[in-house]
């Protein structure tokens, strides 16, 4: 094990898949020359040459186009947006292109493609680049949907995405490229699809994803002051999800508070409050909560931006609701 930043760890990812087939190649806008907006990129151009590691224009419909061709000939693009808030403009070449192709050929034309950049929102960057994107993607068949929220899980889960003989969007916490972890040094592989119980307890279960599992942490070590122990559920992956975890951990607790950073109408969390009211309402002792953005766009002003973003606090509350605490 290695301690590594975020950031590092999804480099480390890149090359080890890099190193490993040719076949792989980055795209985007900023990654070359300038080692991406982000530093992700860094030392790659030098490392594998412009012809695999590629400055786009801005054009974002251009060269996902560009990638998700590439992808139908046989090679496996990683298509890194500087934002997924720019990756909006976008969205025809992943939806109508890249997740449909493998059904409308009927399997004859694989798209193995990996999108990937940050998500939501940093520090004061006001509406337009403070969007959580997950909803946009997770809604349509044909894309699988990872969001790490650690630097062990960013490795491992990138390396996944690019194997992936589908097109796999990888969205990364804008604020989470300088947190550091212990990261699994040589091969490390996450498979898609599967949860991981980042803390043990037995009164309430907080589920969540991406940079919102360090929240979820911080709300259970403030429970754990009152003594309330609760299973904190880093599912990983939305596309496809980890059902069986999601059951498991609610029936451990009989009550769930889902935690994100999108906004609450047609959430991530109102798809796991549907699945666990359809799969485990025996198990429920109270309705299953949710905590979110506030459902506006995302301010600028400092004391407003901290207003709308979901906190501690809020989740600390929810979890004493679903006990009947006040």
């Amino acid at each position: 094990m290695t301690e590594m930043t975020y950031r590092d760890a999804l480099n480390a990812a890149m090359l080890q898949e890099m190193d490993r087939d040719d076949s792989v190649f980055l795209l985007g806008e900023e990654v070359a020359e300038y080692d991406g907006a982000y530093k992700v990129s860094r030392g790659m151009l030098e490392r594998y040459g412009e012809r695999r590691v590629v400055d786009a224009p801005i054009s974002e419909l251009g060269f996902a186009g560009l990638c998700v061709g590439a992808a139908m000939a046989g090679l496996r693009p990683i298509c890194e947006f500087m934002t997924f808030n720019f990756s909006i403009l976008a969205l025809d070449q992943v939806i109508n292109g890249a997740a449909k192709m493998l059904y409308m050929s009927n399997g004859q034309i694989p798209v193995p493609i990996v999108f990937r950049g940050p998500t939501g929102a940093a520090l004061q960057l006001s509406a337009q680049h403070s969007q959580a994107c997950e909803v946009y993607y997770a809604h349509a068949p044909g894309v699988k949907l990872v969001v790490p929220g650690t630097p062990a899980d960013a490795k491992g889960l990138l390396a996944a995405a690019i194997r992936d003989d589908d097109p796999v969007a990888v969205m990364e916490g804008e604020l989470l490229y300088n947190v550091r972890g212990e990261v699994p040094d040589g091969e490390h592989v996450v498979p898609l699809g599967v949860a991981d119980l980042k803390r043990s307890g037995g009164d309430v279960s907080i589920i969540t994803h991406g940079k919102m599992i360090h929240v979820a942490l911080q709300a259970a070590g403030q429970l754990a002051q009152d003594g309330i122990e609760a299973d904190v559920l880093d599912l990983r992956s939305l596309r496809p999800l980890d059902v069986d975890a999601i059951l498991a951990t609610v029936a451990r607790t009989n009550r769930a508070v889902y935690l994100e950073e999108g906004w609450p109408f047609a959430g991530v969390g109102a798809q796991v409050a549907s699945l666990i009211q359809q799969e485990a309402f025996d198990d429920l002792d109270a309705p299953v909560a949710r905590v979110t953005q506030a459902d506006v766009p995302m301010p600028y002003a400092k004391n407003l931006e901290q207003l709308a973003k979901p906190g501690a606090k809020a989740v600390v509350e929810a979890c004493r609701r679903v006990l009947y605490l006040g």
